[in-house]
């Protein structure tokens, strides 16, 4: 992990009402406190009553990083591979996850030394001031929502996968809406672990099972169901700049979840242990984007699909877009829920009702949830496509959230105000070439995801009754 500036005694992450020794002693004194003064929630558990900001374990803080990756971006990992072939898309998983994970361990730190951080709006007063707060606000929020309204989207090709579009997309798309808003509204990520468990049993229960049937069917559904087939299986695949372009956009997607550690970190028990959680947890999707990914293209080659969900036949699309509907719906209730509560914290910050169940406080909460909720689900029938939504968000708001950022905060902490003895040359030259990887991701993604937009947008209008998992053909 990066060296980084040692973080003052005075600006220890938690304190309890009592005071606070060195950092050891403070750790273990607020697992005993009753009452935690967080510079963030205020005080939380001064009367027993109001919501545990402070309730994520260990085994919490890796399911949610975990789930908030696995979901979405794991369906497309066989598309990447045959686009550009399994040698470089493994290289390229493995690459991006190590570029990921260094960019995510720059958030413990930063945390400890400025605990007053929440969300990027946060990291944007830090270095940049106002005008910093508000621009990075926007983008945060924004990101979350689109991220949200894609997790909408694939639940309502689920839903259509499932049963055979027997309703229009369009109900479809207010169904996965209230459901994901009743699961963003519970209160705390506490109390939300629970479902991060449900969710990632679903994903893998559903890819196991895609994994085994494509291994079993003599071929794969898009391959010609009469006579020879070609696979077209490639070690690496030469393609155009698009194509090269889109499968790195969807390979950071993947691995997109880093903005969601800032409020994990936030209410974890113990943040000091969040990059130990984090490099666990990067290694696991790593893994699992690398197993199901070889072995789907193995035995689809060119006809994979994409999603790859329906890859194995229409009967077998159904049973494992079934298995995955709860494990799409959890990662649409993370980014909701953190869209959510990046606003409540906004208006209420400061005073007695973030951490106390009053009238105002409820009021707030579900306020934000549905109009966050609301903006989302309109965007996902705006694009109402699972690919061109992906696409897009890799290319315009994920580098932006996932690896431009953390450069920033690294020179803010430790080159900024520090002496030139004290800088750190090779450390500064690498973040420079991460944050120039950074807007070579925006740039290039960008001219992709427009084109592969209004592609899309030719044939497939807003709120559109048509179906958006192909289990119907026209």
């Amino acid at each position: 992990m990066p060296q980084w500036a040692k973080p003052e005694e005075k600006s220890l992450y938690y304190v309890s009402t009592a005071e606070a020794g060195d950092e050891k002693s403070a750790g273990a004194e607020i697992r005993d406190a009753r009452v935690i003064e967080d510079a963030v929630f205020g005080q939380v558990g001064a009367d027993g009553k109001g919501p545990n900001f402070r309730g994520v374990g260990l085994g919490g803080t890796f399911v949610l990083m975990t789930k908030a990756n696995v979901g979405l971006g794991i369906l497309q990992i066989p598309f990447v591979f045959q686009a550009i072939g399994i040698v470089p898309g493994i290289v390229l998983l493995i690459g991006m996850a190590i570029l990921v994970a260094w960019c995510g361990s720059y958030i413990q730190p930063f945390k400890l030394n400025h605990p007053e951080v929440y969300g990027y709006g946060d990291i944007g007063q830090v270095l940049f001031g106002k005008w910093g707060r508000e621009i990075f606000s926007i983008i945060f929020v924004i990101n979350f929502i689109f991220v949200s309204a894609s997790a909408m989207v694939a639940v309502s090709t689920a839903l259509n996968a499932v049963s055979v579009h027997a309703a229009c997309t369009a109900i479809f798309m207010v169904v996965a809406a209230i459901a994901c808003w009743m699961l963003a509204s519970i209160k705390t990520l506490g109390d939300i672990t629970w479902l991060g468990w449900v969710g990632m049993v679903s994903i893998l229960a559903s890819v196991i099972t895609l994994t085994v049937a494509v291994g079993v069917n003599d071929r794969p559904a898009e391959a010609p169901q009469t006579g020879p087939w070609d696979k077209d299986f490639k070690v690496a695949a030469s393609t155009d700049a698009i194509g090269g372009i889109g499968a790195i956009t969807n390979v950071l997607y993947a691995y997109a979840a880093t903005p969601c550690y800032w409020g994990i970190i936030s209410e974890m028990k113990d943040p000091r242990m969040h990059n130990r959680m984090m490099c666990i947890s990067i290694a696991m999707c790593a893994a699992l984007y690398i197993i199901i990914g070889s072995v789907v293209y193995w035995f689809c080659g060119q006809y994979v699909s994409s999603p790859a969900l329906g890859s194995a036949g229409v009967l077998m699309k159904r049973v494992c877009y079934g298995l995955a509907i709860p494990a799409l719906l959890v990662s649409c209730c993370i980014y909701l829920h953190l869209a959510s509560k990046f606003i409540f914290i906004r208006i209420l910050q400061g005073t007695e009702h973030i951490s106390r169940p009053t009238k105002r406080h409820w009021i707030t909460w579900f306020g934000c949830t549905i109009g966050a909720g609301g903006v989302a689900y309109i965007l996902g029938s705006a694009i109402p496509t699972f690919d061109a939504i992906v696409g897009f968000i890799g290319s315009l708001l994920t580098p932006q959230t996932t690896i431009l950022v953390f450069p920033l905060v690294w020179w803010h902490d430790n080159w900024r105000y520090r002496q030139r003895g004290d800088r750190s040359v090779p450390m500064m030259l690498l973040n420079l070439f991460i944050f120039i990887a950074g807007l070579f991701f925006v740039v290039g993604g960008m001219y992709a995801a427009v084109t592969n937009l209004i592609n899309t947008a030719a044939t497939n209008g807003p709120w559109t009754c048509a179906d958006n998992s192909g289990s119907v053909k026209e």
